[in-house]
């Protein structure tokens, strides 16, 4: 239980959902972590319930990821972790898409995850005696198979997978030990399907919808996918880098209709 003793951990949107998940195990595992979150009252109250750091944080806004990372470096002098895990979903089918909430889309789960490679990278190249860092971005197993009904939430969540890739070699090729992976859960109980449950009716057709996605037959819970993240944060994972780790159930490996 303490396979993230003495780490210093940056998880983005963790004031609910998988974000929430994943600050929790980590502070259960030893980790320092801070909670960034436009929430502040949620992600105050969390990080006041387990010992985390609340760090305001729209992760569009690279101001805001600079005053963070400053914040941690003033702090511990370091950084082992950053999950960039704040996204939002997208815009619905190509015919009724709004270009502002395609670019809000767009800047929050591709610049923001951008912002974090960049800002928490830079820090982990400044930590003393050159110690290893992992950043850990969620993607979906929407950007490996696409959704027919929301071509900009595949976009996104596609331009993610490649950015990790691109990111985890480069790293590795000038000589630094700074690991870059993804994790692609699927349908996953938490918040973001809220405005689906505006009744017992509709609620039940969304659990229907998304079971059907599942061969397992039921939904991610938010610690599972805690998991996944909680092996990249850590030592265990120290020969993975540019890889994806699919956390679905078995959505992307069964057949459409099969």
């Amino acid at each position: 239980m303490a396979r993230l003793e003495n780490k210093i951990c940056l998880i983005s949107g963790g004031a609910s959902g998988l974000g929430e998940a994943m600050v929790r195990l980590f502070r259960e595992e030893g980790a320092e972590v801070y909670l960034g979150d436009i929430d502040a009252a949620r992600g105050e109250a969390i990080a006041e319930d387990c010992g985390a750091i609340f760090l305001p944080l729209d992760v569009s806004e690279e101001d805001q990821w600079v005053a963070a990372v400053e914040r941690i470096e003033k702090d511990r002098g370091r950084l082992d972790v950053v999950v960039n895990n704040a996204g939002i979903l997208g815009t619905g089918p190509l015919e009724t898409i709004d270009v502002a909430r395609w670019d809000r889309l767009f800047a929050v789960n591709v610049t923001g995850v951008m912002l974090g490679c960049k800002h928490g990278g830079m820090l982990m190249q400044r930590n003393p005696g050159g110690s290893s860092g992992s950043i850990i971005n969620i993607s979906s197993n929407a950007g490996i198979l696409a959704t027919a009904a929301d071509c900009g939430y595949s976009a996104t969540k596609g331009a993610v997978r490649l950015m990790t890739k691109s990111i985890a070699i480069n790293f590795a090729r000038r000589g630094l030990s700074i690991r870059c992976n993804s994790v692609h859960p699927g349908p996953t109980d938490t918040p973001i399907f809220e405005p689906w449950r505006s009744n017992e009716k509709a609620s039940a057709q969304l659990d229907a919808t998304l079971r059907e996605m599942v061969p397992l037959g039921r939904l991610g819970q938010p610690r599972e996918i805690a998991h996944m993240a909680l092996y990249l944060a850590s030592d265990d994972s120290s020969f993975s880098t540019g890889s994806e780790f699919v956390v679905d159930g078995g959505g992307t490996s069964a057949l459409a209709g099969m």
